[in-house]
């Protein structure tokens, strides 16, 4: 069959002779359809490449199941239907790998940020306690029974057997020492 004869072929007609395997008829379809198709996909993803891959699975597929094709007459319906489902699957998977990326990165982030925060608690925490250890003993008693013990200064005075001007004295101290060795940021974490 020559060139000139295939294109005076109906689609039919070459769907007919393409389920029994006539690779000329097949051509002579995808001759015809393969620009318009390449075209409405392109329009569609506005991926020129990923279009031409779309056109090419099409008529693979088309030819690898051309024995149980429908048939109809209306073929061209048949490959725009075909050719939508394919933009429509092609366009859900983009968006189901786009919002897993996104929320790989946005656990990823949120986990560093995390671990990040959790490290620099857990170094000032240990730069607190360093201080704190470091303060006169009588000085950080006071200082621990009314921060950790969260105790009235009426009750310190009254357990260590020393005045209540003497405790908040030593807090005082304290404080004012805590907020020259650990800086004024630290120090604001500290006491909220």
């Amino acid at each position: 069959m020559d060139e000139v004869d295939r294109a005076k072929l109906t689609d039919e007609e070459l769907l007919s002779r393409s389920r029994k395997g006539d690779t000329v008829a097949f051509q002579e379809i995808h001759q015809r359809y393969k620009g318009i198709l390449l075209v409405h996909a392109y329009k569609k993803i506005g991926d020129f490449e990923e279009a031409k891959d779309l056109i090419q699975d099409l008529f693979l597929s088309i030819w690898k199941n051309r024995k149980s094709l429908p048939v109809t007459h209306n073929f061209s319906g048949y490959l725009y239907r075909a050719l939508r489902n394919r933009v429509i699957n092609l366009l859900l998977r983009e968006t189901v790998k786009a919002k897993y990326i996104e929320g790989f990165q946005k656990f990823y982030q949120e986990g560093q940020n995390q671990t990040d925060e959790y490290i620099r608690e857990q170094e000032l925490a240990q730069q607190i306690e360093r201080e704190i250890n470091a303060l006169p003993p009588k000085m950080r008693e006071v200082f621990l029974l009314s921060r950790e013990s969260q105790l009235p200064n009426r009750a310190i005075a009254e357990k260590l057997n020393i005045s209540e001007f003497t405790v908040k004295n030593h807090i005082k101290k304290a404080l004012r020492a805590l907020r020259a060795k650990l800086g004024s940021i630290s120090f604001i974490f500290f006491i909220l």
